[in-house]
């Protein structure tokens, strides 16, 4: 006999996600737990890693670097494929009380494909922006709301946001259904009618499609807002962060090693497009 004790939305949630594109997650992350991610994220600015380089290298491409380049605390810093430094962020990768619910809107085919923490500093020199995730060419296509998402995030907190203009994460509700407004006549910001600026408590977690028109407010907090992002994928559009599987499988479990493309076999073609046979028991981690 086959039992399953994942999370499932709610209705109100499974509506919620439908109209509006995003769930709001109130405290999945204990205090101290937080307090320890927020450390770790202050550790790993003086350790080698992926960072931009604007003007060395396009919008949206990180390149290795010996650290951040601000190494203030609470200065920016943008930081890519951040499972390479320790268990703790590799165990955000399908921590249940959010993973559940992301397989129950994404079903089990799916990879974990990005990870990221963003902290934005308190300036008067930032002024925020609206973007969708993926790039340009998956900013063309978006889905049905009976569909499954092609990508989707999990952003956690680590700072609280309570103020307006606080580096808050910013949205358009239910503006995944819509076609993202390119031209410069049409120049979206988190000031513009429609959007809402978010507020919430470190530990929380915000779930958001690919398609949502969202992006961070202006600071002016006096205090940098961090955060952590997860992404996640139908397994055929792959990962971002990764040319192969990472190099941190030795210190997965095996349901974590098949998110990160680890399909149990050496790869051939048709892999990632049909997926392993236990597929569906080790996403979804069921008992016989």
């Amino acid at each position: 006999m086959i039992s399953n004790s994942m999370l499932t939305l709610t209705d109100e949630q499974r509506v919620k996600w439908a109209t509006d594109g995003y769930l709001v997650l109130d405290q999945v992350i204990p205090p101290e737990e937080v307090e320890f991610l927020s450390a770790e994220v202050d550790r790993i600015r003086s350790v080698p890693g992926y960072e931009p380089a604007p003007g060395e290298l396009p919008r949206g491409h990180y390149k290795w670097l010996p650290g951040a380049i601000d190494q203030d605390p609470q200065g920016f810093m943008d930081r890519r494929d951040l499972l390479i430094y320790g268990k703790a962020f590799i165990d955000l990768v399908d921590r249940p009380d959010v993973f559940d619910l992301i397989v129950d809107i994404m079903g089990p085919y799916v990879l974990h494909s990005m990870s990221q923490s963003i902290v934005r500093a308190s300036t008067q020199s930032f002024p925020g922006y609206t973007h969708t995730d993926g790039g340009e060419a998956l900013r063309r296509i978006r889905v049905t709301e009976t569909s499954r998402p092609l990508a989707m995030k999990a952003m956690y907190l680590l700072s609280d946001v309570e103020a307006p203009d606080s580096g808050n994460f910013t949205v358009f509700p239910g503006s995944h259904m819509r076609p993202f407004p390119e031209n410069a006549e049409s120049f979206l910001n988190p000031h513009t009618p429609g959007a809402v600026q978010l507020r919430g408590k470190a530990g929380d977690c915000y779930l958001f499609s690919h398609a949502l028109w969202h992006g961070p407010a202006p600071n002016h907090s006096g205090k940098a807002r961090k955060t952590l992002l997860y992404n996640y994928c139908q397994m055929f559009v792959r990962w971002y962060d990764h040319e192969t599987p990472s190099q941190v499988l030795a210190q997965c479990t095996p349901r974590q090693r098949r998110l990160l493309g680890d399909l149990g076999y050496d790869f051939r073609p048709g892999s990632y497009f049909y997926a392993p046979e236990d597929q569906i028991e080790v996403i979804k981690a069921v008992t016989v």
